[in-house]
């Protein structure tokens, strides 16, 4: 096996909105960039200049990402999230904050007893995010 990937395909009313996705994540998290966009061209069966697909990274792992204009009965589900592990309560409060708008919060950023502070949303795009403020910050009271 050479790798496991997440890939994320925007589907329905997110339908050509893949790379506008990316650029926001590669702009929000450091250690983020966009390695690769492949595009459809115009005699293709998707719109021209759609997502064919794409490869980013945030934070040193690597995701996929493509545009589908087909009528597909399936979008993003919260049951399938990007969890992430943030190292000081500015950075989980800025990130909550950032993808949270245009969203939908699942669990406020809070206190949830299994984490001092904890959130879940869904983003303006409709992916699922989990934010979790680290264990080890959390011991030095950051």
């Amino acid at each position: 096996m050479k790798s496991i990937k997440t890939s994320l395909m925007f589907v329905g009313e997110q339908a050509g909105k893949a790379e506008e996705a990316i650029r926001f994540y590669t702009s929000l998290f450091p250690g983020s960039e966009i390695i690769d966009i492949q595009r459809y061209a115009a005699d293709e069966s998707e719109p021209e200049g759609s997502v064919r697909m794409a490869r980013f990274s945030i934070n040193g792992a690597e995701f996929m990402a493509l545009d589908s204009h087909l009528d597909h009965q399936f979008t993003f589900t919260p049951s399938m999230s990007l969890y992430v592990e943030c190292e000081s309560t500015s950075e989980i409060e800025q990130a909550f904050r950032t993808l949270a708008a245009g969203g939908t919060e699942l669990m406020p950023l809070d206190n949830y007893g299994f984490s001092q502070k904890f959130g879940w949303l869904k983003d303006r795009y409709g992916v699922s995010w989990q934010l979790n403020l680290s264990e080890a910050t959390k011991m030095t009271g950051q």
